[in-house]
């Protein structure tokens, strides 16, 4: 699969399709999105938003969550908000999660499974890695997304004039359903 992703962008670059594309680093919209990683929310989620290259910036993990309150996608919020210019965050998660209901024992299964080594496991845990947080997922989209925005709206290093809004999204027809929204400055 790889060496086809390969030849496509050969022959991409070569014919200059990448023009169309080009924009600055800078979110012409002036928002960023954190998001899910599902393969249902690609194309549906910017066609479903009305947003094209160079509106925002999209942030993608797994569940579309903030699971620790100085992790990545908080990094990534910090940098889309300091160096380049956004102005509002949505926190988009959406209806039949993959990581709605994650169970972290059947995950530690699976890595073994694969062949990860338990002392591995061990030593991460002896490390300070605690299974239960790191892999836990969620019961409820609408909750996750809540207390998401919740943690961004008590968060220390996210300025007072920043927006936060929430929402769940239908993952077959892109409907947004507002879950929470912290409006905290008047642009």
């Amino acid at each position: 699969m790889i060496e086809e992703f390969l030849k496509f962008n050969e022959k991409f670059v070569e014919e200059k399709r990448y023009e169309k594309y080009i924009t600055s680093k800078y979110p012409d919209k002036k928002v960023a999105i954190l998001s899910c990683m599902d393969t249902r929310l690609t194309e549906l989620l910017p066609a479903a938003l009305g947003v094209k290259n160079g509106d925002v910036k999209i942030i993608k993990n797994a569940g579309g969550v903030i699971s620790h309150p100085f992790g990545s996608a908080i990094r990534s919020l910090m940098v889309a908000i300091f160096e380049l210019n956004v102005t509002d965050v949505m926190i988009i998660g959406h209806t039949d999660c993959g990581v709605q209901h994650v169970n972290k024992d059947e995950m530690i299964k699976h890595m073994l499974n694969h062949g990860i080594d338990k002392d591995k496991i061990e030593m991460a845990r002896y490390c300070g890695i605690d299974f239960d947080k790191w892999l836990a997922g969620f019961d409820d989209v609408e909750t996750s997304v809540e207390e998401s925005v919740d943690l961004l709206v008590n968060h220390p290093f996210i300025p007072d004039d920043i927006n936060i809004y929430g929402f769940v999204m239908d993952s077959t027809t892109g409907k947004l359903n507002l879950v929470k929204e912290v409006k905290r400055s008047n642009k």
